[in-house]
C-alpha cells in the first residue's frame, strides 16, 4: 500500500467498482463507500479495499462516515441516479426531487463532510463522475450522441449532471488556494445498472474508470475546474 487515500461513493457496481479494481491495483487505500453495507463488503473484497458505509441521501450516515476517515488524499463522488424514462413533460417533480438528492445534493453533502480530510492532503483531488448528457453545448449544438428531437428525455438527469457541473467549477475556485484539484469526467454511455439504456450499451466501464484513476491522481501541474471526456479530450460546458 502507498500513502495514498481515496474513497469513491457509489463504489458495488459499475464505473464506481472497476475504479475501486485499479486504484487498489496501484496500491492505494480504497475506501469502497456503499448504502447496503453487506454489498459493500462483497465489492471490497472482490478488489481488495475497505468498506465504509455511507448513503449520500442521508446526514446521519454522512456524518457518521466523515468521523470513521481522517485523512484522504481524493474523493470521487460517483455515486448517481437515472430514474426516468420519457419526455420532460411526462415527468413527475418526485422524479427531479430524488435525482437531484443524489447527484447534486449527495455530492454538496459528501463533499463538505469530508472536505477536512481532504485538507490534511498536501495535495488532494476531487472527481466528479457527470455525464456528456449534462453539456449544454452538445445538448443544443450538432452532437451525433444526442437525438435533440426525443422531446427532453432524461431531463432530471441530464440537468442534473449539468448542476454538477457548475458545482465542479464553483469547488474547484473556493479550493484552489488549498491545493484541492476539483474535474467533472463524461465516463461514456457504460455496461452499468444506470439505466436501461446504459445496461445494453455494451460500454467498458473499466475503460471509464482509468479516466477517474487519472483525474484522481492528478500531477501538481494537472488542471482544476475541468470538464473531461474519458479519453482525456475536454467536453464544452
Amino acid at each position: 500500500m502507498d500513502s495514498f487515500t481515496v474513497l469513491i461513493t457509489g463504489a458495488t457496481s459499475g464505473i464506481g467498482l472497476e475504479t475501486a479494481r485499479q486504484l487498489t491495483a496501484t496500491g492505494a487505500t480504497v475506501l469502497v463507500g456503499a448504502r447496503d453495507p453487506d454489498r459493500g463488503a462483497s465489492a471490497a473484497a472482490e478488489v481488495g479495499g475497505t468498506v465504509l458505509a455511507l448513503d449520500v441521501t442521508d446526514a446521519a450516515s454522512i456524518a457518521a462516515a466523515a468521523e470513521r476517515v481522517p485523512h484522504l488524499d481524493a474523493l470521487v463522488n460517483n455515486a448517481g441516479v437515472s430514474l426516468e424514462d420519457g419526455p420532460l413533460t411526462a415527468t413527475g417533480i418526485d422524479v427531479f426531487r430524488r435525482t437531484y438528492e443524489t447527484n447534486v445534493f449527495g455530492v454538496v453533502a459528501a463533499t463538505n463532510a469530508f472536505l477536512p480530510a481532504l485538507l490534511r492532503s498536501p495535495a488532494a483531488r476531487i472527481v466528479n463522475v457527470s455525464s456528456g448528457t449534462g453539456s449544454i453545448a452538445w445538448s443544443t449544438g450538432p452532437n451525433p450522441q444526442f437525438d435533440h428531437g426525443r422531446g427532453a428525455w432524461a431531463a432530471a438527469y441530464r440537468s442534473s449532471k449539468t448542476a454538477l457541473n457548475a458545482l465542479t467549477v464553483l469547488y474547484a475556485q473556493a479550493l484552489a488556494d488549498d491545493g484541492i484539484k476539483v474535474n467533472a469526467l463524461a465516463p461514456g454511455l457504460r455496461a452499468t445498472g444506470l439505466n436501461a439504456a446504459a445496461a445494453r450499451s455494451g460500454g467498458d466501464p473499466a475503460e471509464a474508470a482509468a479516466a477517474v484513476v487519472r483525474l484522481a491522481r492528478l500531477p501538481e501541474d494537472g488542471p482544476t475546474g475541468g470538464f473531461f471526456s474519458w479519453d482525456g479530450t475536454e467536453v464544452p460546458w
